[in-house]
């Protein structure tokens, strides 16, 4: 294992995880996913603005399902690919910041416990207010119970694609060349943030963020199906997350979030699901698991664990592949 350390490109990879999960995506800094968003914005004001015909909005989401992911790893293989002409040691911190800002295990960690502190200490007002920053369901009446059930659903889905699915393309990319494995988590990153943006079936979104959704879909499948598998083995349980995968998932309306929700359901024995509440309209989600025992902040922190101990995972077995790539430099 040491010899990995040797290998720019896997060192690259490790200092970037590392980064992540010591500092994360610090408050006040500028980060690509505030400028993606930012253009995203921008992008969706005028095409409401000047466009009214589905067809033409169907069009144009195309273009910006398309063109973002592609711009954005355009510029990041650019500046990296620049930098490393320069000196490696700049070419490898840059890849090591772009990384990092695409890997949000240190971001999912904070938000949870921005939640769960104020609920732990009783105030309920305040804990639905800062819940509300990070889901998208009404918060204003929900019971500590139900506050918990969102957390639990937020870090399990975003178990995929907010942290192990850019860490895959990055493995993908960086088994090829190094910045490409830079491009394709910034791609992702792109991808996913169009999905969480415009990527909804209801208006005015329904034209313009088809394409996005469907392609993010995709794009997280494989992935997806990864975390499942690797949550299932660490748990020790790879049957039973199976059975209950195929029998609560499919029922869910994303081909990904019932996958990814349902497995750490299975393994912490929980049940998530049931009713929610968007913009004021009751929604019945399938419920996903088996009630075993009731959600508690302990068993929202066994499942980060269970998100850093399967990155980990993906990250040592893509290392020691990527080893065959990159032979060690000393």
């Amino acid at each position: 294992m040491p010899a990995l350390w040797c290998s720019g490109p896997i060192f690259v990879l490790w200092l970037a995880s590392l980064l992540d999960f010591v500092i994360g995506d610090p408050w006040g800094w500028l980060h690509p996913v505030q400028v993606m968003g930012r253009a995203i914005r921008a992008y969706e004001q005028a095409i409401f603005r000047y466009v009214k015909s589905p067809f033409g909005q169907r069009c144009l989401g195309v273009g910006l399902g398309l063109g973002l992911p592609i711009l954005s790893a355009a510029i990041a293989i650019a500046l990296t690919w620049g930098a490393w002409q320069l000196h490696p040691l700049l070419g490898g911190g840059l890849a090591t910041i772009i990384l990092a800002s695409c890997w949000a295990g240190r971001s999912l960690r904070r938000a949870a416990d921005d939640v769960l502190l104020p609920l732990n200490a009783g105030n309920l007002l305040e804990a639905r207010n800062r819940l509300r920053l990070y889901v998208g369901r009404d918060t204003q009446h929900l019971s500590a119970a139900e506050i918990l059930r969102a957390v639990m659903a937020t870090i399990s889905e975003n178990a995929s694609d907010g942290v192990l699915a850019p860490l895959f393309y990055a493995l993908v990319g960086t088994a090829i060349t190094p910045v490409l494995g830079v491009g394709l988590a910034i791609a992702y990153k792109a991808l996913s943030t169009l999905d969480s943006m415009v990527g909804y079936r209801s208006a005015p979104y329904t034209d313009l963020g088809w394409f996005s959704a469907r392609l993010e879909d995709a794009a997280t499948w494989l992935p997806c199906r990864l975390t499942v598998l690797t949550v299932a083995l660490l748990a020790g349980q790879p049957s039973r997350v199976w059975r209950l995968c195929r029998r609560d998932a499919a029922a869910d309306p994303s081909p990904n979030a019932g996958w990814s929700e349902c497995a750490y359901a299975a393994v912490l024995g929980v049940q998530l699901g049931g009713v929610n509440v968007y913009r004021g309209v009751v929604k019945q989600k399938p419920l996903l698991g088996e009630p075993l025992r009731p959600i508690t902040a302990g068993l929202i922190a066994q499942g980060l664990r269970f998100t850093r101990w399967s990155f980990l995972t993906w990250l040592v077995g893509g290392s020691l592949l990527l080893s065959l790539r990159y032979p060690p430099l000393c």
